[in-house]
C-alpha cells in the first residue's frame, strides 16, 4: 500500500477566462472543481495506475467536508484526521493568456491533531510506502518530516520526501529511499542550483551524502534527473505532446511514475522514463493523467542519456 500525506491540502478549483482585467468583472467559460494537494495528487496518479494508496492529512470545516466527498468520487481511500477549527483551503487556478494562482493558508495544525495522524502511521508494514509531500502548513514544527520517518524506520516501510527548506533538511539524515524536488526548491536550498544536467546531478550526490538514496530533481517541463541509489545519473527531456492543458500535478505525477515503475521493479532507465510519462501526461490532462493517457506517453519518451 502506498500511504501519502498531505499536511495542507486543497480544493483546487481551476477557471478558464478570455481575457483577466484586474479591477473589473471577469466571466469564466470554464471551471472544474477537484480534491488537491502534493500528496493527494500523487495517490490519484497511484491509483490510475493500478496501485493501491490510502491518502492521510488534516481536512477541516465545509469545504473539508466537500473535499472528502470529491475525494470518494475518485475511489482513492483516505483516512483523514478532523480539525475541529478552520477550513480546508481553496487554491484558486486561473488560466488566460497567463496563469495565476491564488493559493489559501489552511487551518492551523494543533499538536494534538499532529499526535493522531502520527499514530496512524503504526498500521505501515514492511513493503508499504509513506510518502511525505508539500508544504507545511501553519502550527507545524519544520521537523515534523522527520518525525514521521522516524515513526517507521526499522519497521520495512520505504519512504519518499517530496520537500523544500528545512523540512527536507531535517528528513535526509532518516534515509529516505526518495527525495524528489523541483529546481526551484533546489535553489532556495542550496542557493544558486546549476541548470545543466551534470550539475544537478551533482547536486543529487551530495543530497544522497546527506542521507538521500534517490534523488529525482524535476526541471520544470525541460524533462528531469535521476540520481538511482548506484549506477549512473540519468537525464530525460519531457515527452513532446500536444499544448499543454496546465501545469498543476506535473511534478507529483512524476513522483507516482516513479513509484509504479520500482514497485514493478523496473530499471533506472525505465523508471524515469516512467516519471518522465507521468508528468508528460499530467501537462497534457485537464487533471490527473489516466493510465491510457500515461501509457499513450510514454511510447513518446525516448532512452535517457547519463550525465
Amino acid at each position: 500500500m502506498i500511504y501519502t500525506v498531505t499536511l495542507n491540502p486543497s480544493l483546487d478549483y481551476l477557471v478558464h477566462t478570455e481575457a483577466l482585467r484586474p479591477g473589473r468583472l471577469c466571466r469564466t467559460d470554464g471551471e472544474t472543481l477537484h480534491p488537491g494537494g502534493k500528496g493527494v495528487n500523487i495517490s490519484l496518479v497511484c491509483a490510475a495506475l493500478g496501485l493501491p494508496t490510502r491518502a492521510l492529512g488534516f481536512i477541516a470545516g465545509r469545504t473539508g467536508a466537500l473535499f472528502a466527498s470529491l475525494l470518494a468520487e475518485t475511489g482513492v481511500e483516505y483516512d483523514f484526521c478532523r480539525l475541529d477549527e478552520g477550513m480546508t483551503r481553496i487554491n484558486v487556478k486561473i488560466s488566460s493568456h497567463e496563469r495565476t494562482g491564488l493559493n489559501g493558508a489552511g487551518p492551523e495544525i494543533p499538536p494534538a491533531a499532529l499526535i493522531e495522524l502520527a499514530g496512524k502511521l503504526d498500521l505501515l508494514g514492511e513493503g508499504d510506502w509513506l510518502v511525505l509531500s508539500g508544504s507545511l502548513p501553519a502550527g507545524v514544527p519544520a521537523d515534523v518530516y522527520a518525525r514521521m520517518l522516524s515513526r517507521v524506520q526499522g519497521s520495512g516501510v520505504k519512504t519518499v520526501v517530496g520537500a523544500a527548506g528545512d523540512a527536507l533538511k531535517n528528513a535526509l539524515p532518516h534515509e529516505p529511499d526518495l527525495v524528489k524536488l523541483t529546481v526551484n526548491e533546489l535553489n532556495a536550498l542550496i542557493g544558486g542550483a546549476p541548470h545543466s544536467p551534470s550539475g544537478l546531478a551533482a547536486c543529487g550526490c551530495e543530497l544522497q551524502r546527506a542521507g538521500a538514496r534517490e534523488v529525482l530533481i524535476v526541471c520544470g517541463t525541460e524533462g528531469a534527473v535521476l540520481v538511482p541509489t548506484a549506477g549512473q545519473a540519468l537525464y530525460l527531456a519531457c515527452a513532446a505532446l500536444g499544448a499543454a492543458q496546465q501545469p498543476v500535478g506535473m511534478s507529483d505525477a512524476m513522483t507516482a511514475g516513479w513509484l509504479y515503475a520500482r514497485e514493478q521493479g523496473l530499471s533506472d532507465a525505465e523508471t524515469l522514463r516512467w516519471a518522465i510519462a507521468a508528468g508528460s501526461a499530467a501537462r497534457e490532462a485537464a487533471w490527473m493523467p489516466s493510465r491510457t493517457a500515461i501509457e499513450q506517453a510514454l511510447a513518446a519518451v525516448g532512452k535517457p542519456r547519463t550525465v
